[in-house]
């Protein structure tokens, strides 16, 4: 799924209008990004952790030539997702005893 099939699925099943979708997830990307470059991590309940990552400078390799060339520090994100949404990805739930229960 890309970013327009993501809109128009939202769009979909929130009722609401095509850009207002796209208005929803471009203002999301937004909030991560500032949260993300102040070294915050942004936590979805349920979804899971968005946390900055800081890379550091390193030498890398040119896969076509072999030529060695140093790749510069950047800031990237790493995501952990919560045992809840793991949970439904994997088809499982809890029961109230906390057993884990697969769903057939």
């Amino acid at each position: 799924m890309n970013k327009a099939e993501l809109t128009k699925s939202l769009a979909g099943r929130m009722s609401v209008t095509q850009s207002q979708a796209q208005k929803f997830l471009d203002t999301f990307q937004e909030i991560l990004g500032e949260e993300l470059k102040q070294d915050n991590n942004l936590s979805l309940l349920g979804f899971g952790v968005f946390s900055p990552w800081k890379q550091t400078e390193r030498i890398g390799r040119n896969p076509r030539t072999g030529v060695e060339c140093v790749i510069k520090p950047r800031l990237s994100v790493k995501f952990k997702p919560a045992a809840r949404f793991l949970e439904i990805l994997n088809g499982e739930h809890k029961t109230k005893k906390g057993k884990v229960k697969s769903k057939k």
